[in-house]
């Protein structure tokens, strides 16, 4: 499934009380999407590492209290019973069977133990797959007929929703649109492959070195050698920031861009400004001058950049037109 519709999922589920299993390769953003559910739910967030615990860590440690030994649970467990929020056991297939064996209790009961867990509490689990390269545990049977089970699938243009917004640098926007293979690579002999994780710290490398040029040789280690020549190679023939102001300032009468590569980066640029008004206007103005399958291009990725485009007059227009191009 795409993020978008897990999110949609897990939104609808939030108040019921049979857990969720979230299957994704690393780096794609499966912890981030349940922690943008939480944030955006109002609700308290508990990240659990299954890999790091202990048998004893989950069920707590004796205690002698009135002459019986009583179990204490971990202070990481809620305890408040008027408190609601998202449980978050990440990589539970990483955790060693006798930790699997630990949590049967508490993912299908919700209790271990003398602990309960509280009734607004849902729990959510996410792991790699044997097929991602990771180092797994086979996740026991028992354990994994307590799930409903999500397999996460990569989209670029979920992906671009979240990167407008997290303003990734649109040099790498801009040639993912153009390379959208290269979002998701398989690891391989090298550790630095490319997946959405690794092109945001490529982004915050670009961010702070200016250009792909000037940290290319970091990026290799970050996206991968491939990947990393690529994106220099894509920056050295991408129309330069200037041109991009000059058909800002003149919409109606600047030389627009031809080549693919070209719209993209445009786009890329403008979407990565479309807070701001001015860049609105121009990229609703360029809609009616651009090639049509361009223009929806454009259209599309402002509205990933601001739901304010929707507004544009320039837009609403193309949309009378041509509003059989976005089905």
């Amino acid at each position: 499934m795409k993020p978008s519709r897990i999110k949609h999922i897990l939104e609808r589920l939030i108040d019921q009380r049979w857990p969720a299993f979230i299957w994704g390769p690393p780096g794609v953003g499966k912890s981030a999407l349940v922690k943008e559910i939480a944030t955006e739910k109002g609700l308290e967030l508990i990240d659990i590492r299954s890999s790091l615990l202990d048998p004893t860590d989950l069920r707590g440690i004796p205690a002698v209290i009135d002459n019986k030994a009583v179990w204490c649970p971990p202070s990481f467990l809620p305890s408040d019973t008027k408190s609601s929020g998202i449980l978050f056991l990440d990589e539970i297939n990483a955790a060693p069977p006798l930790v699997q064996a630990s949590l049967y209790q508490l993912v299908l009961d919700r209790r271990i133990g003398e602990y309960v867990l509280p009734n607004n509490w849902w729990i959510v689990a996410a792991g790699n797959r044997s097929s991602d390269q990771s180092v797994v545990f086979r996740l026991a049977s028992a354990l994994a007929n307590r799930f409903m089970h999500i397999d996460f699938e990569v989209s670029l243009d979920d992906w671009k929703s979240w990167a407008f917004g997290r303003k990734i640098h649109p040099t790498i926007v801009g040639f993912l649109s153009l390379r959208p293979e290269l979002l998701l690579e398989k690891p391989g002999e090298s550790p630095a492959y490319a997946t959405p994780r690794t092109w945001e710290i490529a982004s915050d490398v670009i961010h702070r070195f200016g250009t792909v040029k000037d940290s290319i040789d970091l990026l290799m280690g970050t996206i991968g050698e491939g990947p990393a020549s690529e994106l220099h190679a894509y920056e050295q023939t991408m129309i330069r920031a200037d041109v991009f102001e000059k058909i800002v300032d003149s919409p109606e009468r600047s030389e627009l861009p031809k080549e693919l590569s070209e719209v993209y980066a445009l786009t890329a640029w403008l979407a990565y400004r479309a807070n701001e008004e001015r860049i609105r206007n121009a990229a609703a103005a360029l809609l009616e001058r651009l090639q049509p399958e361009f223009s929806v291009i454009v259209a599309r990725d402002m509205i990933k950049g601001s739901m304010s485009f929707l507004k544009e007059p320039g837009y609403k227009r193309f949309i009378e037109n041509h509003g059989d191009l976005f089905v």
